[in-house]
C-alpha cells in the first residue's frame, strides 16, 4: 500500500502552473536524474511515448522546461524557468526531445532518459510523472526500482555471495527507514533501501573493500522525508479513529502527518499556512483587471468577481465569489505563474476559491484555516493511495472533481461537522462528477478547465451542506473512490489529457488559435 504524506503528495507541491503531472513532475524527475547521475549532465536525451500524454503535452504545457529547471537544480519557481531551455546551453547542457515508441510504457506520462556527465560517464533512467507532482523511477540502468523522491533511496549491486555482508554494512552505516529489499539473479544481487540521510563516504570505502565491483546508485529526496507511517490507511480507518479520539478529520490528518514526517503539529501548522498563503496570493494575483499571459481564455475572473459585488449577477452569492476566485488562481496557473498544487495544477483553484471565500464569510481563524486544509489533504490522501491524481490516467473525476470533494470536507471541518461528515461530502462531490473527462482544448490547462475548477468551489459549500443538513450519504468514501478509479480506467486514451476526443475536438475548438485574445475576434473566431 502507497505511503501518503498530504505535503508531498496532496496539498502541494508549490510549482509553477499549467499542470503538476507536466511542471512539478517533470522538475522532480529532473531533481532526481541529477541526483542520480552525480552531477549536472553535459547532455541529455528525454523520450516520451508518441501514445502518451507527454507526446501531446511537454511543450505547451512547460514540461520541457520543467525537466531542465530540475536538470540544472534550479528552484522551480525561478523566474529562469521561462529561459530555461536557453539558458541550458549556456550552463553547459545540452538538451534532446524525443517522441517515439517506448520499451517501458506503463503510464502516459512515461519518460526514458539517458544523461551524460562531463567525464564521459553515463545513466539510463525510466520514470513517471503519476499525478500531483509524484513520481516514481522504475528502472536505473536496466536495474528494476521504484524510487519516489521521499527520502534518500539507494541501489546497491553487488555479487550474490556478498549480499548478507552489504545488507549488514547498509544496516549498520545507512540511516535506514526500511530493511533493504534483494532481488538476485545470475549471480548478481540488488539491494534497495530507503535512508534518513545520504550514504556516508565510510560506506562506500567499506563497499570496495568488500565486493571491489559493487556499485552504488543514490538519489536525494525532493520532498520532506517520510520516517513513520500514517495513522490511516482508508476513510473507514479515519472515522473509526477520529471517533475514538473525540477529534476532527483536520486534528487526526495533523496528528498522522506529524507522524509521518518526524515534525511537530506547530511546524506542520507553519508549513500548511505558508501553502495557503501562495493559494490567497494567486488568488490576488488572477484577480488583478490587468492581469495576462493566457493562451485561449481572455482574464476574466475580475470582471466576475466585480459583476457579484456590484450586484449585476442574478443573484448575490458566496458561491459566485468562490468560483471567481477558483478562476483567479487558474489564470495565474494557466500562464506558468506560482501556485500550489491542491492536488494538481489542473485543479489548483478549487481548494482556494473555497477557502478564501469560507474564510472571509466566517471570520476564521488561522489555525480553522489550518485545520480545514489538513481535513482536504485527508481525502485526497485515500484517492491516493486507491487511486491516482492523473487525470492522464483517470480523467478530470481524479482532478478537479478531487479538489471538489476535498474543498467540500475543508468546509464541513470549517465550520465544526464531524469527521464522517467531512468524508460524506467528499464522497458525494465525487459522485456528482464522476465520469468526467480529461478534455483539454490544444493541450492547455485553460478550456474547459477553467470552468470545472468554478464550478467545483461553487459546489463543494453544496455538498457540505446538504450533508450538514441531513442528506445520508450510503456509498461511504472508499467505496465511492473505487468506483471513480474503475470508471477512469475504462476511459478511452481520447478522454485522458491527451485532447484527441470530448470538446478537444469541436470544431470550435480546432479553429481557435493558441495565443490569441480568445475574446472572439477575427483571429480566433
Amino acid at each position: 500500500m502507497k505511503n501518503i504524506s498530504i505535503f508531498n503528495h496532496v496539498l502541494g507541491p508549490v510549482m509553477r502552473g499549467p499542470s503538476s503531472s507536466h511542471t512539478a513532475g517533470a522538475y522532480h524527475i529532473g531533481c532526481m536524474a541529477r541526483s542520480l547521475l552525480g552531477s549536472m549532465p553535459t547532455k541529455a536525451v528525454l523520450a516520451f511515448d508518441s501514445e502518451g500524454s507527454y507526446a501531446v503535452t511537454y511543450d505547451v504545457q512547460g514540461a520541457d522546461r520543467g525537466f531542465a529547471m530540475g536538470l540544472m537544480d534550479k528552484p522551480l519557481t525561478d523566474e529562469s524557468f521561462f529561459t530555461s531551455l536557453q539558458d541550458a546551453p549556456q550552463a553547459g547542457l545540452e538538451i534532446d526531445f524525443q517522441v517515439r515508441t517506448l520499451s517501458h510504457r506503463d503510464h502516459p506520462n512515461t519518460v526514458e532518459i539517458e544523461l551524460t556527465a562531463s567525464d564521459g560517464n553515463t545513466i539510463e533512467l525510466v520514470a513517471r510523472s503519476v499525478g500531483g507532482g509524484e513520481v516514481e523511477f522504475t528502472h536505473i540502468d536496466g536495474r528494476q526500482v521504484l524510487f519516489n523522491g521521499a527520502a534518500y533511496e539507494a541501489l546497491v549491486e553487488v555479487s550474490a555471495d556478498k549480499v548478507d555482508a552489504a545488507s549488514e554494512l547498509l544496516t549498520r552505516l545507512g540511516e535506514i527507514l526500511e530493511p533493504p529489499k534483494v532481488a538476485s539473479e545470475n549471480g548478481i544481487a540488488q539491494l534497495t533501501t530507503r535512508c534518513g540521510a545520504p550514504l556516508p563516504t565510510s560506506f562506500y570505502d567499506e563497499l570496495h573493500a568488500l565486493d571491489e565491483s559493487g556499485r552504488v546508485w543514490e538519489s536525494a529526496p525532493v520532498y520532506f522525508t517520510q520516517v513513520g507511517e500514517p495513522i490511516f490507511t482508508s476513510a473507514k480507518d479515519l472515522v473509526e479513529i477520529a471517533e475514538e479520539r473525540g477529534i476532527s478529520l483536520g486534528e487526526l490528518a495533523l496528528a498522522s502527518e506529524a507522524q509521518q514526517l518526524g515534525m511537530s503539529e506547530d511546524e506542520l501548522i507553519k508549513e500548511m499556512l505558508y501553502r495557503y498563503d501562495i493559494m490567497a496570493d494567486s488568488v490576488k494575483r488572477g484577480l488583478d483587471p490587468d492581469f495576462t499571459g493566457l493562451q485561449l481564455l481572455p482574464a476574466c475572473a475580475s470582471s466576475i468577481f466585480t459583476a457579484e459585488a456590484e450586484g449585476r449577477l442574478s443573484v448575490r452569492s458566496l458561491h459566485t465569489r468562490a468560483a471567481a476566485r477558483a478562476l483567479a488562481v487558474m489564470h495565474v496557473n494557466g500562464a506558468m505563474g506560482v501556485v500550489c498544487a491542491a492536488p494538481t495544477g489542473g485543479s489548483a483553484g478549487v481548494i482556494p476559491g473555497t477557502l478564501v471565500t469560507l474564510a472571509e464569510e466566517r471570520d476564521l481563524s488561522r489555525d480553522q484555516i489550518a485545520k480545514a486544509l489538513f481535513a482536504a489533504g485527508c481525502v485526497g490522501s485515500i484517492l491516493a493511495i486507491r487511486g491516482t491524481f492523473a487525470a492522464e490516467v483517470a480523467g478530470c473525476q481524479v482532478e478537479i472533481g478531487a479538489s471538489g470533494a476535498m474543498a467540500a470536507a475543508a468546509v464541513v471541518d470549517a465550520v465544526g461537522g464531524t469527521a464522517k461528515q467531512a468524508l460524506d461530502a467528499a464522497a458525494i462531490g465525487f459522485q456528482n462528477t464522476m465520469g468526467t473527462v480529461c478534455d483539454l482544448l490544444h493541450g492547455m490547462v485553460e478550456i474547459p478547465c477553467h470552468t470545472r475548477n468554478g464550478a467545483a468551489a461553487a459546489s463543494a459549500f453544496v455538498n457540505a451542506d446538504l450533508i450538514l443538513g441531513g442528506y445520508p450519504n450510503f456509498i461511504p468514501l472508499d467505496d465511492t473512490i473505487d468506483a471513480v478509479y474503475a470508471v477512469g480506467l475504462a476511459m478511452p486514451s481520447e478522454l485522458r489529457c491527451t485532447s484527441k476526443g470530448g470538446l478537444a475536438v469541436t470544431p470550435s475548438a480546432l479553429a481557435m488559435v493558441p495565443g490569441c485574445c480568445g475574446s472572439g475576434c477575427s483571429s480566433c473566431g
